[in-house]
């Protein structure tokens, strides 16, 4: 998730045209999930038939396998350098990143395949990953829109099994943490005039301090700059079913969050925070004090992965200083 305040913000004061809510056609189960080689390289095909381009960071003799989930608007490529899926197979972890359905070189570029469809993409994908490494302890990462995807499959009562998720400011900015205005401009907007697109550029908000790698996503083709109306209207279900179901994850989690997030507001990730807590599960959260929103590739980037990493050597182990570290996100 990019830059979804200020794409609310312009929906607040667009003009509409009456039409009505469009979204990506996803087909039923009708074929066994593979994961191959083909001619553009590592893919996996859905129960649907659909085909996701998938990115792999190889370890040699890898002790762990991280199932990685991008954010809203980007794609796999958010793992490769100034990404964390390099550093992390150099220490042994192997990275798998795919790009979700609408974005990047998956089918419906720049369409909502809902909410569903990702979280099943998701379990078939931990699936794939489990047969294709048996024995290794198997991670779900999520960054943003991805945190949120990572945490419906989690509550799922149907879940895949995995050894824990790691939450990068996971997208909890739902329906019911949103004020009126909000709630309905964004609810009038989509359902008259979905296909409108906005680039909330321009609005003074900042995703990262990597100023350099924020460039390189404008240059970048694949990354989305203009985002439909009807796009936005799903991404907020998506998150409100995460904010929903955190009482619901049982399974350990590692909560990061920037004190400099300017897209994930504090109230809703306050309240992700305390329903993780609150479950029994074993919860430990990082408060990045000098870090943004897209915390695995701010400058602080590296002090991320290498908490990441000594989470991963013990996530059933919870922070002792978890509550120093709300307050110091402000999250108390």
């Amino acid at each position: 998730m990019r830059c979804l305040r200020p794409f609310l913000c312009l929906i607040a004061c667009a003009v509409l045209a009456a039409c009505a809510p469009t979204r990506m056609t996803v087909g039923p189960a009708a074929m066994a999930p593979v994961l191959t080689q083909t001619g553009a390289g590592l893919a996996a095909r859905m129960e649907d038939g659909a085909w996701l381009p998938v990115r792999v960071f190889k370890a040699d003799n890898p002790r762990a396998v991280i199932l990685a989930l991008h954010g809203f608007n980007d794609y796999s490529n958010a793992f490769a350098a100034p990404g964390p899926g390099p550093w992390f197979a150099a220490q042994g972890i192997a990275l798998y990143a795919y790009d979700q359905r609408g974005f990047g070189r998956a089918p419906g570029h720049g369409y909502w395949a809902g909410g569903k469809a990702m979280v099943r993409d998701a379990t078939t994908m931990v699936r794939l990953l489990r047969t294709r490494h048996p024995g290794l302890p198997v991670y779900v990462m999520g960054a943003s829109m991805g945190g949120a995807v990572a945490m419906n499959l989690a509550a799922r009562p149907d879940a895949p099994e995995i050894d824990g998720l790691i939450l990068a400011a996971p997208a909890v900015w739902g329906w019911r943490s949103m004020n009126l205005l909000y709630r309905s401009a964004l609810w009038t907007a989509a359902h008259v005039a979905p296909d409108r697109r906005l680039s909330g550029q321009g609005l003074g908000i900042m995703p990262s301090d990597n100023i350099e790698m924020l460039r390189g996503l404008g240059r970048d083709p694949l990354v989305i700059k203009e985002t439909r109306i009807a796009t936005v209207y799903g991404l907020v279900g998506l998150m409100d079913d995460a904010y929903r179901l955190a009482p619901k994850i049982s399974v350990p989690v590692l909560y990061l969050y920037g004190a400099n997030d300017e897209l994930v507001p504090r109230p809703p990730t306050a309240h992700a925070v305390r329903a993780l807590a609150a479950n029994g599960a074993a919860l430990a959260l990082r408060c990045v004090e000098r870090g943004w929103h897209m915390l695995l590739r701010d400058k602080e980037r590296e002090a991320v992965w290498k908490d990441i990493l000594s989470w991963i050597k013990a996530p059933g182990r919870a922070a002792s200083s978890n509550e120093a570290m709300r307050k110091s996100c402000g999250l108390l």
